[in-house]
């Protein structure tokens, strides 16, 4: 992961340059509409904050984070506000979102600390917040131009997500939409937080799922 980083210290304004115009208005919407209107959104994972910008303009109070301090740099330029230098395995909130956009971010957790990563998503956001997360499409882990990547596949990412307390309401296939991206696909998925992270156990007293 500190290779990772690194690679977008070094390169944090070519990546925002270069990801600019990347159209994520499909996802975006498709976020937006399970959302309540005012809602609280952590970017997390932020890049150059072009998605946390919209999502402002659209009304919503945002928090963004991102583990690159350079990244953080050209995002706080963008938005006008302070991004918050956080790495996933550091977050410590507690249900203060409606809802977590983890877009492109997520896939640059290692598979043995992923399972970490989910429960602290979870434990940020509020009962019933919702979840979108986007993985590069296939089953690999690997290193490529000097970053760590793990890439799902639809069953792989509803296991990932059934299994760290969340309830899968969509997942979907994208494909690239970056220049000279073309044929590149992202598995998508949008998911909300169980009340309760195995909501398979059921209690009789009150009729509540524990």
């Amino acid at each position: 992961m500190n290779q990772t980083v690194s690679y977008y210290d070094e390169y944090a304004k070519g990546y925002c340059v270069a990801t600019a115009d990347a159209d994520m208005s499909f996802c975006r919407n498709k976020f937006m509409a399970c959302l309540p209107a005012g809602a609280y959104i952590l970017d997390a994972g932020c890049g150059s904050g072009r998605d946390s910008k919209v999502f402002m303009d659209n009304g919503f109070i945002v928090t963004a984070m991102d583990a690159s301090e350079k990244m953080c740099t050209e995002a706080s330029k963008l938005l006008g506000q302070d991004v918050l230098k956080l790495s996933f395995e550091k977050m410590n909130f507690h249900s203060e979102f409606d809802g977590i956009w983890a877009c492109a971010s997520l896939l640059h957790v290692a598979k043995s600390e992923i399972n970490m990563v989910m429960k602290n998503l979870r434990t940020a956001l509020k009962p019933d917040g919702i979840l979108y997360a986007s993985f590069k499409y296939g089953t690999e882990e690997r290193i490529a131009q000097g970053r760590l990547f793990n890439d799902y596949d639809e069953g792989l990412l509803r296991t990932l997500l059934e299994s760290n307390g969340f309830t899968v309401c969509d997942i979907f296939i994208t494909e690239d939409v970056r220049k000279m991206r073309q044929g590149e696909n992202w598995v998508n998925a949008i998911a909300r937080k169980c009340l309760y992270e195995n909501p398979d156990i059921e209690t009789i007293e009150e009729g509540k799922t524990i």
